[in-house]
């Protein structure tokens, strides 16, 4: 195999990349936290604010959707899906959060673009807020990353 892992020695460029962002609103001061990290990290990357398009739904439920609509517009070379998903006392967490993974893996796959799904599965508000500046600047790393390996691969 000719090409090695770089692991996170790699420079990772998203010169001329497409990046769409679908950001749920549900718990918004953390997805709000997730997106500006997010946002931050593609332009410290490269990407041009003019080559992003950021939009948000009501919740977690609602990402796949939208993703699914900005993948069929073949404008874009990454997406992005942001949520966050706190554990309630009832089976709800489990609902939403099986269900919006499900759909953010199925909108990849059919439409072959890279998610990087940053839409957050935790306990409680402080383990959200531990992962959200984090989570935020992975999933921008994990776009440009996964769109410009797949230039490579085709």
């Amino acid at each position: 195999m000719q090409d090695a892992d770089k692991g996170d020695s790699a420079e990772i460029d998203g010169r001329d990349l497409r990046i769409g962002i679908v950001q749920a609103r549900f718990n918004a001061a953390l997805t709000d936290k997730l997106a500006q990290s997010c946002l931050e990290e593609l332009k410290r990357l490269g990407v041009h604010e003019r080559h992003i398009r950021h939009v948000t739904v009501p919740g977690a439920l609602e990402v796949p959707l939208a993703l699914n609509a900005l993948a069929e517009s073949d404008d874009f070379d990454a997406l992005v899906a942001l949520g966050c998903i706190i554990r309630g006392e009832t089976y709800h967490f489990e609902l939403v959060a099986n269900e919006s993974g499900a759909g953010v893996t199925r909108v990849s796959l059919d439409h072959h673009v890279p998610i990087a799904n940053a839409i957050l599965t935790v306990e409680n508000e402080a383990q959200a807020w531990a992962r959200a500046e984090d989570k935020g600047r992975d999933a921008a790393r994990v776009a440009i990353e996964m769109a410009n390996l797949l230039e490579d691969l085709t």
